[in-house]
């Protein structure tokens, strides 16, 4: 499981860069799979995937509650992603939290971290929200004359 990766997290970076990887392990005979709240090109390969689980971890997203150890079962044919965990247990725990001042460092957190506040879910598109009110009909046009 990869969290953490989800539009408001990480920007949903690209994962494919695993797929060799967990071919590999399954090559020598390991029993793998990959969830994650982000996105992966060719996740319809040979590795099963559950990708764009939504909401992301950020948000409060189930994957938050997801413990080392834990069993997923991911049914396909229901599009149901399910932690074998009991009921009370499950929500007795507390979503883990991504630490963005030990995990990551440099500008491009603080210059992005209005793009990371306009992200919607992956669910959404993974895009932006609108940050300016659409121009009320009426309103002033600047033409490219007026510029010159």
């Amino acid at each position: 499981m990869v969290r953490f990766q989800g539009p408001r997290a990480n920007g949903m970076p690209e994962l494919h860069k695993l797929t060799p990887t967990l071919g590999l392990l399954q090559d020598r005979g390991f029993k793998v799979a990959l969830v994650t709240d982000g996105r992966m090109s060719g996740a319809s390969g040979k590795v099963p995937a559950a990708i764009h689980v939504s909401p992301e971890c950020l948000a409060g997203g189930p994957l938050a509650r997801v413990r080392d150890g834990d069993l997923l079962r991911v049914d396909a044919q229901r599009g149901e992603l399910t932690a074998l965990v009991p009921d009370a247990e499950w929500a007795a725990r507390a979503p883990a939290v991504l630490n963005v001042d030990t995990e990551h460092w440099g500008c491009g957190r603080e210059l992005f971290g209005f793009a990371r506040a306009l992200a919607v879910s992956a669910e959404q598109g993974g895009g932006f929200i609108a940050a300016c009110p659409p121009p009320s009909v009426g309103a002033p046009v600047l033409s490219v004359e007026a510029m010159a």
